[in-house]
């Protein structure tokens, strides 16, 4: 790996401070008493980010989701996905179940839901017709998200389970994703994801390992380092 490629990602972080510091120091001086939140201040800060990086992070692999999303969603879908999810504008299932992780803490960012709502109701999906859901739940609050689910739809009541770009930041990823499996998709149900992982090459995974320290704190808890494919 060429040194002006690892390096590469300083533009990408001076872009992320300058997006999200100078709207998380308004919200604190409008609100002082956020300093005595740090979830809710990475929320912020994350929100920003967002808003600049989103588009070209969906464009850049949308040809890539829409191949493993649109032929195999189906039944009740329940997207744990970052951001605002854009994974409604490639499936057309009976009913939408979409959960907004908040990454990295436990507790999901509510700054996300109106984009979410605006983003699904283009799509068909709407809260009033009940094929949209948002869970104002971290991911692996399971019990939170099962007792947030209709009960008409069963138990376990998820057909599809869709990850994208999110398993990077969960804080216990192994027993997080076991516990989704197990209790919120039915047998017979299915896990689609799409995610950035430990490189096989000795050279870039290096320097994912020499950056993650500060990428995790500046993308609110993603790990370049991590083996997701393990």
């Amino acid at each position: 790996m060429h040194s002006s490629a690892a390096f590469a990602v300083l533009p990408k972080l001076y872009l992320v401070i300058m997006a999200g510091l100078w709207p998380t120091i308004l919200a604190i001086y409008h609100t002082p008493s956020l300093l005595l939140q740090p979830h809710e201040l990475s929320h912020i800060f994350m929100f920003h980010v967002w808003k600049l990086f989103s588009d070209g992070v969906d464009g850049n692999a949308r040809a890539t989701k829409q191949k493993l999303i649109t032929p195999h969603a189906y039944g009740v879908v329940l997207d744990i996905g970052a951001g605002e999810s854009r994974s409604h504008i490639s499936i057309t299932p009976s009913s939408y179940q979409n959960q907004d992780t908040g990454i990295p803490s436990t507790t999901s960012t509510t700054h996300m839901h109106a984009e979410i709502r605006r983003r699904a109701s283009a799509a068909g999906y709407t809260e009033s017709a009940g094929t949209l859901l948002i869970l104002s739940c971290g991911v692996e609050q399971i019990s939170t998200i099962l007792s947030s689910l209709p009960t008409s739809l069963g138990h376990p009541p998820i057909d599809t389970l869709i990850s994208i770009l999110t398993i990077c930041s969960i804080p216990s990823p192994q027993s997080t994703v076991s516990g989704l499996i197990t209790e919120v998709v039915k047998p017979g149900g299915q896990v689609l994801f799409y995610e950035h992982c430990l490189s096989d090459r000795k050279d870039v995974r290096w320097w994912q390992e020499f950056w993650t320290p500060l990428w995790t704190v500046a993308f609110v808890g993603c790990c370049l380092d991590r083996p997701t494919q393990r």
